[in-house]
Formats: C-alpha cells, structure tokens, sequence
C-alpha cells in the first residue's frame, strides 16, 4: 500500500484529479505539505463497458492507493456523454468519497482545460483532436474559456459507428489492407507478417476467429505495429496511416467549422497516445493546415490529467489559484498496485546428476519411466517434495554437459542478431510457451524491438493458455507458421521439443532451413536419430532423462529449456553490448520498477546521486546509455 500524502496546509486545497480512458486511468492528487503533487495509474475505465458495481470497485481501488483528505474532486471519463452518464459517475463517486465535493465531466473536456492552461491566448477557438484508443474531436468558442458554454463535440461514437483516426480504426484498416492484398496478389504480404508476430497468430485465417473475439483496446493496440511497419516503409502500412490522419483531421475541421467563421483563427491540439507518434502527427498537422488556412496546431505537452487540477482549481479553489498552479515539473510517481516480491534462493552447485535407466525400443528417454518415482503415490510428502527437488537438480549437470554446443548456439543468434536477423523459437505445449515467454521478456530487458525475436506455438494463439488437440502433430502448420512470419536467409530458428520429435517443430525447422535461416533444435533426447537432409544446422540435446511423472516434460525437461533459452538470449544480448559489467543498460524502464533500477543503474556507472541519475535519464527519455554519457 502507498503511503498517504500528508495533510495539506491549511492555506492550500486540496485536490483529487481523474481522468479514466480506454486504455489506462491516470489520478493526480495533492499538493502535499510540500507543494509537490503525485501521481498514480490504474486500469481502463470507460463508462459504456462498466456497470454501476464495476464504476464503484474502480473507485474503491482509487481510494485504497489515494487515501488523503481533498477540498474538491473532478473525474473526467471516456464514454460520459450526458447528463445521465454524469450522474452515475457522481453516484457511484459519492458511494467511495462521502461529502466530497465532485465535478464529472468527459476526458475531453479535461484534456481541453490542460491545452487551454497552456497558452496566454484566450479569445481564440480551440480544437482538442484526441486520438487513443478511440478518437474524438471537443473544440470551445473563441471567448467561452472557463465555462461550459461554446462547446462543440464531433465524433466519439464508438468504435462501430465512428472513431475514425483512432487506434482502433487503424488496427482495423490494418488487417482488412492485408487481407484485401491477399485477395488481389495471392500473396500474404510482409506487412501481414508483423502482424502475425503482434497477434501471436500462426496463419492468416486465424484472423477471423481472433477479431471476432478481440476487445477494443487489443485491436487498437495493433496501431504500433501500423506505425512501425510505416516507418520502415511498408506500402500498406504507410497507407493505413495517412488515411486515419486524414480521416482525424477532417473530424477536426468539420468541428472547427461549428465554432468560427471561415477565415476566424482557430488553434487545434493534439492530444492521446496514437498521436505521440510525431509522424502520424505531423501528418494531421500538414492536413489541418490545408482543411483550414492559417490554423495553428500543436500538441498537448502535458498529460491530460492536468486539465481535471484546473478544473478542480476553477469550482473548488480557495481564490489562490495562482499560488498552487499545477506544474508538470514536481509530480512523484507513484505505484497503483503493490509490486509483487520474488524471492528465489540460489543454488551454489548442482547436485550430481543420477543415471537415468536405459529406454528400450524406439521410445525417448523423456517418455520412460523414472524407477526412483514409481511409488510417488504412496510416498510421504516431505520424501515426495525432496524427490522432486533432487530430480529438477539434475537438470542442471544435464545441461553443464551440453554447454560447448550452447556457446554455439549463443555465437550463432548473437551473429544473426547483430546483422539484424531476427531469432525465432518454435515449440508446442510447454516448449511453445517457454519460447514466447523468452521472446516477450526482450523487449523490456534490452530495448529490443518486438519483431527481434518472436514465439511460435503449434495452435496459435489459443495455445498459450490451453491445450489445442492435435496443433503439435501438424507439420504443414509449421512450415506455414514460419512462412507466413517471414523467416529468411539471415534469421535464426529454435525448434523446441522435449523429444526432439515433434511434427510441428519439424516441419517449422524443414521451412527454415529452406529459405536459407540457421536452425537449432533444443531436446532433452540426445539419443535422437534424425536423417542428414533433415538435420538442423545445431542440436543441444541434455539428457534430463525420465520424469518423476511420467512424461510430464513441463519438470525436468521444461527446466532446462527455460535456462537454455535464458543463456540463449542473455548472453547473445552480452555479446551485442546490451550489457555493462553485469547491468542491463538497454533496459526499457515502462513501470516504476524498471525507473528504479534504471535509476540505480546510473548511479552505479557514473557514481551520480539518485536525483541527478533521474534528472539526465528524464531528458535522455529514460535511455540509459545516453544518460550515462550525459552524467559522464
């Protein structure tokens, strides 16, 4: 639980500022006693997808990290169109905070209260273009600052009847242009490819189920993979983008039409997270500028969470407005949640591997049976918890054996790596989800970019949470998995297989080794046979032996793909200069965790205080190298 902030002064209010969207809820409180505010976040809430009980608990949770005493609150909220909507959110407010004075109103209207605070211009119309996971255009009178009155709504009916130039409408424009160029080429496109790899999707008719069940903010996350496609030139992605900006700019045209005469000035300002890509901006930006002569655009520089401080200040402020501005510069970041704790004892050797029996016949040694378990069902647990600690063990001189054919396999994905191939692992089952669980920890680790290295599981993506009948025995889905991901000469593939034996592995590995990519098969079976034209170009096959259940691989076999896949990627990205000494300084620090330790970091590398360290990684925007060589 966070702290609660210190009663405020009794000459300073006091304020509680929400601002709930589709994608995250971003609260601000204070001032505390000193004169700092602070901020925390929680999940999405808009008022169309929650019932009363559901409004109440997302208050609850607010309260529970915020527990302060407030002069006055303002809740802004996506989906709040009507007085009806205004008075449920009110109601469901005074449920949480008793006698707290309360003003609710739309995200828009925050968001324009935070552009407008921005500017010494007041007698001009103004146009918030707000493009998140849904779009919406809000504007204002010249003249009307500080009242409801003058103001102008275009758009924001949702992603079905509108949103159009928001995320939502380009991750949807996005899989229709892939499949439409499916349809007129017969060929999938490399823009499809990325999107595959986003969506965790094996082939293109795994599209239709997936986007008749997907939520809106899933679709909409899809945007990023528009924008990144577009930015290296993809043609459809490039088109997708410049439609949805047009799109955004015309709503906000049409809306700045209802608030001045033509020719009258008009400032438009962009705001939400699709537009902080400065080319998608820029892009609407140059339209607006053609749409409507002389108008001037810029973007919202503050979070619009700021605008609900205003807000508060304008209904409930104590006539010393001036004195407690809301100032962007002095916020403490906060958690909404507690960080859960992981603790792990480190096992300074490992326990000498015990012989496993022989297997007779053509059966894997994964699949035998484990003489020193045969009696699991009878055991006493204590012998029970120490048998299976003694056989995880094992895994570990297993795998000390096999380590000259790692230090290959490492050589090999560094060398791909460092001339921009991509590594990808292929598995079904545990070995599948250990291999995305590799590929998802990348990118926030080292900065690496998320079509870098990517997962493929047999089944798709329904597989990663439960078992899908018959994907692992389908070789045909594997080649196409890899085909319809793009794999090339350059690239580098990890099959994944307990037994080394698995069609869908195989035929993943056979396609891959077609089209000129480096292959490595990770088994537990090193007895394995496999024909010349089909050998990968690498095999690292520990001999883990039987499990203590039979032939649940997810044990000792599943604890050795997960180090081997660990050393895979860490010492691939040590080779790559991700790491320094032991640290991790490509690290992308997206939560306060990850701040911290980037924090920390610094200051070990430059022997810089704690403060100076988040000074220059705020301005080199949370790079660590590039604050390191500022502070050095």
């Amino acid at each position: 639980m966070i702290p609660a902030t210190q009663q405020a002064e009794s000459t300073i209010v006091s304020f509680l500022g929400i601002e709930c969207g589709g994608t995250r809820t971003v609260v601000l409180f204070g001032p505390d006693t000193g004169g700092g505010w602070r901020r925390a976040e929680f999940g999405p809430a808009n008022l169309r997808l929650l019932d009363d009980a559901g409004l109440v608990r997302h208050f609850k949770a607010i309260k529970r990290t915020v527990a302060a005493a407030f002069g006055g609150m303002v809740v802004g909220m996506a989906g709040a169109r009507t007085e009806k909507d205004r008075r449920r959110i009110r109601a469901a407010a005074g449920k949480v905070w008793r006698n707290l004075p309360v003003y609710v109103t739309n995200d828009l209207e925050t968001a324009l209260a935070a552009a407008e605070v921005e500017t010494a211009s007041k007698n001009v119309a103004r146009v918030l273009i707000l493009s998140g996971t849904g779009s919406c255009c809000f504007g204002r009178r010249a003249g009307t600052h500080g009242t409801s009155g003058g103001m102008v709504r275009v758009g924001g009916w949702g992603h079905i009847l509108g949103d159009r130039g928001s995320g939502y409408d380009i991750g949807l424009q996005a899989l229709r242009a892939a499949v439409g160029e499916l349809d007129r080429t017969g060929r999938w496109p490399a823009f499809g490819e990325e999107i595959l790899r986003a969506l965790q999707l094996n082939e293109p008719d795994d599209v239709i189920d997936w986007v008749k069940g997907a939520e809106k903010q899933e679709v909409a996350a899809l945007a990023r993979t528009v924008f990144a496609a577009a930015a290296k030139g993809d043609r459809l992605a490039r088109q997708v983008v410049a439609d949805a900006a047009a799109a955004l700019a015309e709503s906000g045209a049409d809306c700045a039409r209802r608030l001045a005469r033509e020719g009258a000035p008009v400032e438009f300002v962009l705001a939400g997270g699709v537009l902080k890509q400065a080319s998608f901006a820029r892009q609407v930006g140059a339209r607006l500028r053609k749409l409507r002569h002389g108008a001037q655009v810029r973007r919202l520089r503050r979070e619009s969470v700021w605008g609900a401080i205003e807000l508060a200040k304008e209904h409930f402020g104590d006539g010393k407005r001036g004195r407690n501005r809301a100032g962007g510069a002095d916020v403490t970041e906060v958690l909404s949640i507690s960080e859960v704790l992981q603790a792990a004892e480190r096992r300074n050797s490992w326990a000498a591997q015990q012989r496993s029996p022989t297997v007779s016949g053509d059966l894997p040694a994964t699949e035998g049976s484990n003489p020193r378990s045969r009696n699991l069902d009878r055991m006493p647990l204590g012998r029970a918890v120490a048998l299976m600690l003694r056989e995880e063990a094992a895994a570990g001189a297993a795998i000390f054996k096999e380590r000259r054919n790692i230090e290959r396999a490492v050589e090999m994905i560094a060398r791909s790596l460092g001339r921009g191939g991509r590594l990808f692992y292929a598995g079904a089952g545990t070995s599948g989800r250990l291999g995305i669980l590799d590929a998802s920890e990348c990118p926030p680790t080292f900065r690496l970019p998320p079509d870098r290295v990517q997962g493929i599981i047999a089944g798709g993506r329904a597989a990663i949470w439960q078992s899908v009948e018959g994907a692992e025995d389908d070789a045909e889905a594997g080649a196409a998995a890899l085909a319809h991901r793009g794999v090339r000469k350059g690239d580098v593939v990890v099959g994944i297989a307990a037994s080394g034996r698995t069609p869908f592995v195989r035929g993943a590995l056979g396609a891959a080794k077609q089209q000129g990519a480096r292959t490595i098969l990770l088994c537990c079976n090193p007895g394995l046979e496999i024909p010349v034209a089909q050998r990968p170009h690498l095999v690292v096959a520990p001999e883990t032996g039987p499990e203590v259940l039979t032939g649940s691989t997810r044990l000792k076999a599943g604890t050795a793909t997960k180090i081997i896949l660990n050393i895979f990627t860490t010492l691939a990205m040590v080779r790559l200069g991700k790491v320094e000494g032991n640290l991790m300084v490509d690290v992308d620090p997206t939560n306060e965790k990850l701040r911290g330790r980037a924090i920390r970091i610094v200051q070990t590398l430059t022997g810089a205080d704690a403060n100076a360290a988040r000074a220059a990684l705020a301005k080199a925007k949370w790079n660590v190298k590039r604050a390191c060589q500022k502070l050095r």
